[in-house]
């Protein structure tokens, strides 16, 4: 039985009492919640993960992209950005490796950490194909395969990257046309083979392996916007209106579901967005990249996915993809992931505080009575990175801040 069964048959798990009480919810909520499909706890069952809510009434999760490159494969590095990605707070990595053995890291991950791990198969499929026209139906499948078999907890699938919507995207031309890397691999494919996407004419074997594992779907927005022009458009709507129906489908054949959104939008189409997905997905947990709300900020693109990012968590995005200052650029650094992850901690919170998540207001009270009473050690404490407020806060024996000195307008 998978997590989503159980909660059908009106059994309450292990797993959603721990969620229960981390989100200081009833679990007889969390199970209804997870039975609509409303909430998902994304654990594979051969994994100890430590189970993590996300969706209605949660607090919205941020993730942490890492993972290496054909031109930077140093799996050190990517441990150490494991280990930052945790101690700065992410609800959940992904391993987005492209490098040459796409298993080891994946595998590492599982090892050393506990919080729940997303993959993006095709991208071991493309590499062990050497070209992606290479590909196979079962290469393809078989990746999935042992990924779930190594214990990851959701997978990327980009179902919705259909023939019908190739044939739109054609019609309506973009600026900056497929930016999704697996919907690019897909669509190259799919245009050489003159073939159907295997993930969408061979969904119903994809759900039995998912359910085998307990396997929770991230059905992929491969038709995601590249820019803002491109925001909203036939081909990206068209899409998700498939990735509706599939996960419906996942739905019914017990398998937990989330649904990827964009991508690059202007800040007044965010909300809408939000919404569409909310209202076509029956509510299912929305998990978006950014969104990155302007195309001219280069090296702060982890500012610009935060001010789009606090925005979809208000209106009701559930799960938010970090953006770090190399986006665009280059593969993160650690101190990239840092700078990522603190400014999508920051967008989360401001999402919840908006959309009174229960609990989400106690921190930032906390904080404003230690800065009445100036109280440093205790603002230092209660900060998202105290080793930020440490450096800023240079001479800790000063009573007061050296902006204001002895004109505090605090101090009495």
């Amino acid at each position: 039985m998978t997590l989503l069964k159980k909660a059908k048959d009106n059994i309450i798990t292990k797993e959603m009492k721990h969620v229960a009480k981390t989100e200081n919810q009833d679990p007889e909520y969390i199970r209804k919640c997870i039975a609509a499909g409303t909430i998902i706890i994304p654990k594979n069952k051969s994994r100890n993960t430590t189970p993590t809510g996300i969706g209605e009434g949660l607090t919205t999760k941020i993730n942490s992209n890492i993972g290496t490159s054909q031109d930077c494969e140093n799996y050190e590095e990517e441990l150490k950005k494991l280990q930052i990605s945790i101690k700065y707070g992410a609800d959940a990595i992904m391993d987005l490796s492209t490098g040459n053995d796409t298993d080891r890291l994946r595998r590492l991950i599982i090892q050393k950490s506990h919080i729940p791990l997303g993959t993006v198969p095709i991208y071991s499929s493309a590499v062990q194909s050497k070209d992606i026209t290479n590909m196979t139906k079962d290469n393809l499948f078989d990746a999935i395969k042992t990924h779930a078999k190594d214990g990851t907890d959701f997978v990327t699938v980009h179902c919705g990257v259909t023939l019908k919507v190739l044939e739109t995207l054609k019609n309506h031309p973009r600026t900056t046309g497929i930016v999704s890397r697996g919907g690019s691999m897909l669509a190259k494919w799919m245009t050489y083979h003159k073939k159907e996407n295997p993930l969408y004419e061979y969904y119903d074997e994809l759900l039995e392996l998912a359910r085998k594992h307990d396997t929770t779907l991230s059905l992929g927005d491969g038709l995601r916007p590249g820019s803002i022009a491109d925001s909203t458009d036939k081909s990206q709507i068209q899409e998700l209106i498939i990735l509706a129906d599939l996960a419906k489908k996942a739905y019914e054949q017990d398998v937990q579901v989330m649904i990827e959104g964009p991508g690059h939008i202007p800040l007044h189409e965010i909300e809408t967005n939000i919404k569409l997905q909310k209202a076509l997905c029956n509510n299912a947990p929305f998990y978006v990249l950014g969104p990155i709300v302007t195309d001219i900020a280069p090296g702060y693109d982890h500012i610009t996915s935060a001010i789009g990012g606090a925005i979809a968590a208000a209106s009701g995005a559930d799960f938010l993809c970090y953006v770090t200052p190399s986006e665009h650029l280059a593969l993160p650094q650690a101190e990239d992931v840092k700078q990522g992850i603190i400014a999508a901690k920051i967008a989360a919170h401001a999402g919840d505080i908006a959309k009174g998540i229960k609990g989400a207001t106690e921190r930032d009270n906390a904080m404003s009575q230690a800065r009445k009473n100036l109280d440093w050690k205790k603002q230092q404490s209660l900060a998202l990175d105290p080793t930020a407020f440490k450096k800023y806060r240079i001479d800790t024996d000063h009573e007061t801040c050296t902006m204001c000195g002895k004109y505090c307008a605090i101090k009495k």
